[in-house]
């Protein structure tokens, strides 16, 4: 049996500093994906000194705010949130797309962690489930994958 290197990210973190994009856009939703995951970043070692939040119109602005945070050198990651909820036009599909291949473009040119924590879902119902419980929740999610992705960029670099 080979051996072999093994990279990942420890799921705590002391010394980081990220910055939270969120869109006010569906704030029934939003709202509980930034508490849940403003808990789990605290929970996780940052103090509110160590997190910076920044509200934008609705989805399509949050990836110009990223950039701009990201461009930082004092931010270590950068977490998207939002709701887009389909309704019968094709807007849907336009505002996911450009939100979410204008995030991993950054993340890219950056080198920096991006965290997509933007529901495209059907419906409200979905959107609510998906923003519930913590275990269910995806801020809270999308605090975690920065944690682990900024120590594994650590420990790649």
């Amino acid at each position: 049996m080979s051996t072999y290197t093994l990279i990942e990210g420890s799921k705590s973190v002391d010394n980081a500093n990220i910055a939270i994009i969120a869109s006010r856009f569906n704030s029934f939703i939003v709202d509980r994906l930034v508490s849940s995951c403003l808990e789990t970043l605290q929970q996780a070692g940052l103090d509110e000194t160590q997190v910076l939040l920044v509200w934008v119109p609705g989805a399509f602005e949050i990836p110009l705010a990223a950039k701009a945070m990201a461009e930082k050198d004092d931010c270590d990651a950068v977490i998207a949130l939002g709701a887009v909820i389909r309704g019968e036009t094709p807007h849907f599909e336009y505002i996911c797309n450009e939100c979410s291949h204008g995030l991993s473009r950054i993340a890219i040119e950056l080198k920096k962690p991006v965290i997509f924590g933007v529901l495209t879902v059907d419906n409200a119902e979905q959107a609510l489930a998906r923003a519930g419980e913590e275990e269910s929740n995806k801020g809270a999610e999308a605090a975690r994958t920065a944690i682990e992705m900024i120590n594994l960029m650590r420990e790649i670099d």
